[in-house]
């Protein structure tokens, strides 16, 4: 009779726990929550993720608070959330550089090392030259390119970023040998307008201010689909070449993070990412609001992580050795 006391005393608690627990869960949140991003105050990254955080508070009710965690391509605030409370509070802003800061080696983990809560916009990483220059297509640079080979030099923002990996694709698509120069993203743009490099690619977000103010030539988009911002500018499979390559931002928690939490961070994220604060940004920038939950998001991490992975490997950049 003790032992049957005894056991339902334990069910009792146990039941007791679960219950206080569901109720924390439902309860979610009634704190701040930490919004990391990767990359530096006022570039394209950074204004996005501020304005999705400013949406997401007002769907959540209480505040979401931007914090910019820079480093090695990304994997700081990939590592800071890795390693955070499962608990729905920490959140990672991120985009390709979840898959090229993990394959290149800068974290000893893989993507899924994350959960990873869905994915709010994709857009065209654009081969861009300065507006002065002589060419005038991207027939023109390719040909200028497959003269003199190994001269011509195309600036990134670092060995193994998402503009690397674009641009390696790119010339490996149209066969031709450039110098690849990881500049920053901050030089990126005055690399080429100064002259040091010949090219760039980027993010649309990073290079259409500078295309509407006629100091740079957006030449060609890696894609199957013209961009609505610049509708005169060809992808790469309207020249003939079959090449694509897309840029992706979306959110992070760390493994591990209950499903419940998870499912209200995916809501608030979508109708963020629908408000039309987001939506006027979006259309202003070039970037195409392309929500995706968490399974349609695997799915599509799974797709881009062979692509990555692929061109890394052309590169000879890819590390296969990694603990998880």
């Amino acid at each position: 009779m003790k032992k049957i006391f005894t056991f339902a005393l334990g069910m009792i608690f146990m039941l007791t726990l679960m219950g206080y627990t569901d109720s924390a869960r439902a309860e979610f949140p009634d704190k701040p929550i930490k919004f990391i991003i990767p990359f530096g105050a006022g570039g394209g990254a950074d204004i996005e993720g501020r304005i999705l955080a400013k949406e997401m508070s007002k769907i959540l009710k209480v505040p979401v608070v931007p914090i910019n965690k820079v480093g090695a391509g990304g994997a700081v605030t990939y590592t800071f959330v890795k390693n955070s409370k499962p608990d729905g509070y920490t959140i990672a802003w991120n985009s390709t550089s979840v898959l090229t800061t993990t394959n290149i080696g800068n974290v000893p983990f893989t993507y899924k090392a994350l959960d990873h809560i869905g994915r709010v916009e994709t857009q065209p990483l654009p081969f861009v030259v300065k507006s002065s220059s002589k060419w005038k297509t991207f027939k023109a640079f390719v040909a200028d390119c497959k003269a003199k080979p190994g001269i011509l030099k195309v600036a990134n923002a670092s060995i193994g970023s998402s503009t690397h990996l674009g641009a390696v694709a790119i010339m490996n698509a149209v066969g031709c040998k450039v110098i690849h120069l990881p500049v920053g993203i901050k030089r990126r743009n005055a690399s080429v307008l100064s002259g040091e490099a010949d090219a760039m690619v980027a993010p649309l977000t990073g290079a259409i201010r500078l295309a509407r103010a006629n100091k740079m030539r957006i030449l060609v988009i890696p894609g199957s689909k013209r961009n609505s911002v610049i509708p005169d500018v060809p992808t790469m499979k309207d020249l003939g070449y079959n090449m694509e390559m897309d840029f992706f931002r979306g959110l992070s928690v760390p493994k591990g993070t209950p499903h419940l939490i998870q499912a209200k961070l995916a809501d608030a994220m979508m109708r963020a990412a629908r408000s039309k604060a987001f939506t006027k940004f979006s259309k202003k920038k070039g970037f195409t609001i392309a929500p995706l939950d968490a399974s349609g998001f695997s799915a599509y991490l799974v797709q881009q992580n062979k692509i990555t992975i692929s061109v890394m490997k052309k590169a000879g950049i890819y590390q296969s050795k990694r603990k998880k």
